[in-house]
């Protein structure tokens, strides 16, 4: 009798330990968010270094076959000039990068650091903020104006000659940042002095419908793209606002950004940031799940695009394979092996495998509050997408404990797959593994493990949810972008294409 009252006792204590195990539940609504363009960096080896023919990185992280999946690559238009601090900038440094992108079905773009030294007021294309330089603040002289789109021209017509047909020019790299480096000063109304008077000046037919980006602010400053989206000629000029986050978390900045910009057909790109650079120790799987917060966060704040900074380096995604001398001390890490992906690379695969094409979904977390303080993540993070006949929901566990994950979706799912990373590298840092979806259900519980990032992909129960039908009421007149299949944007849509308009509206349509 005595045998049986303990097991009774211990049956029903481990009952009560499941039932009080914290769950967290997770809604899935049917209301479309933005559509996502893609994921990359910036094609810099080193201090704006260009990688020249030491590409290998780049072959390693862009296309749909390679293990990463970035489709978008940020280059330097450098304004030809020798003899510099810098080295000898030129166009050529990027290009092998370039055509392996575009080879790839990806998207390169150019962003000045800096206009010519002769179009500027201090004389050279140095930002002016150094001794040596007298403090001269360098911007663009207005009697200059009329050169600036001539020249991104002239850049266009050397990369089209050279086998690369750039998809988008930005005005300028951090308008608002006072650099000894290259730099231009440009503030909000000069910007849309420069775009309203003389962006007709682009040559868009000959360089295959070129896109032009908002200069990028160094902190997603709302007066620079107000002052843009204020004017009916510029906004007509801009197809993409941009900007970088230092110091700036995406839900207050980006995000009434893209509030303003998305229902007019803009896309809206995070074109530059590290989230621990210049660090003295390979960065930590709990920095790299920082960057996957970062990176959601983005998405929820209405991003369509989310461009890193360096692709090699320590804290990125490919090692250099070299000390690192940081406060005149250097390190050298032994795991730091050149072109040798990173836990980084593969957080961003997540997003960048999964997510580039995809359509952001409605959720009951959407409207969480940033950190207060960048190095101090929040608990639980999740985000989900729309693709073709899948539903994609990112979760993010920061915790040093599991917990219970219950996800409820739009529609019945039958099948899925779940992508899991734990910053355990003995596990190839993601592990793939089919979902156990014994029968048509709307909802799937999960035992989220701690300090984990984790992507499932569940397939539909029925073709009657896939994209045609995860959509909003259409409208005719609003302007139209068109993706192929793989959600690569395209200029010129020919085939089968996906339609989408302002409002979020997707089809399926033969051009």
């Amino acid at each position: 009798m005595k045998r049986i009252i303990l097991s009774l006792v211990v049956l029903l204590g481990v009952t009560a330990a499941q039932a009080a195990k914290p769950r967290t539940s997770l809604q899935v609504y049917n209301t479309k968010k933005q559509t996502i363009t893609g994921f990359g960096g910036a094609c810099c080896d080193g201090a704006m270094k260009p990688f020249g023919d030491d590409n290998a990185c780049v072959g390693k992280l862009y296309g749909a076959k390679s293990k990463i999946g970035l489709n978008i690559l940020r280059m330097e238009i450098s304004p030809s000039f020798t003899g510099d601090n810098w080295g000898d900038y030129d166009w050529n440094g990027s290009l092998k990068s370039a055509k392996t992108v575009k080879n790839r079905g990806g998207i390169v773009f150019g962003t000045p650091w800096s206009p010519p030294g002769d179009y500027k007021t201090n004389g050279t294309a140095q930002g002016g903020n150094a001794e040596n330089q007298g403090y001269q603040k360098g911007k663009l002289r207005e009697d200059c104006y009329d050169k600036f789109f001539p020249w991104f021209n002239t850049f266009l017509k050397w990369m089209k000659g050279h086998g690369v047909v750039m998809d988008a020019v930005s005005i300028q790299n951090e308008p608002d940042w006072w650099v000894s480096y290259s730099g231009c000063l440009y503030e909000p109304e000069e910007q849309v002095n420069l775009i309203k008077n003389y962006a007709h000046m682009l040559d868009r037919e000959t360089y295959d419908g070129v896109r032009i980006i908002s200069a990028e602010p160094l902190g997603f400053r709302a007066d620079y793209y107000d002052a843009l989206l204020k004017d009916q000629t510029c906004r007509e000029q801009v197809d993409i606002f941009a900007g970088h986050i230092y110091g700036h978390l995406p839900l207050q900045y980006i995000k009434p950004v893209a509030k303003k910009a998305l229902p007019l057909g803009k896309e809206v790109w995070m074109t530059e940031h590290s989230v621990t650079d210049n660090i003295d120790h390979m960065p930590t799987w709990e920095e790299n799940l920082i960057f996957a917060e970062e990176l959601n966060e983005c998405m929820l704040a209405g991003c369509t695009g989310y461009i890193y900074w360096y692709l090699r380096a320590h804290w990125a995604f490919a090692g250099t394979g070299q000390a690192w001398t940081y406060n005149d001390k250097s390190y050298n890490f032994p795991e730091n092996k050149k072109d040798e992906l990173l836990p980084r690379a593969f957080v961003m695969s997540h997003f960048s495998k999964n997510v580039t094409g995809s359509t952001r979904l409605k959720t009951d977390y959407d409207e969480i509050e940033g950190r207060t303080k960048e190095e101090v993540p929040l608990n639980y993070e999740f985000s989900a997408y729309a693709k073709g006949d899948s539903i994609i929901v990112m979760a993010i566990n920061t915790t040093e404990k599991t917990r219970d994950l219950k996800i409820t979706l739009p529609y019945n799912v039958k099948s899925g797959m779940l992508w899991l990373s734990t910053g355990n590298e003995d596990e190839n840092l993601c592990q793939k593994s089919d979902l156990d979806i014994p029968e048509s259900t709307d909802s799937y519980l999960y035992e989220m493990p701690a300090k984990s990032l984790n992507t499932f992909i569940f397939m539909a129960d029925n073709g009657s949810t896939a994209i045609e039908n995860v959509n909003l009421i259409d409208d005719d007149d609003a302007p139209k972008t068109y993706y192929d299949l793989h959600g690569r944007r395209l200029d010129t849509p020919h085939g089968l294409c996906i339609e989408r308009s302002a409002n979020g509206k997707s089809r399926k349509v033969m051009m």
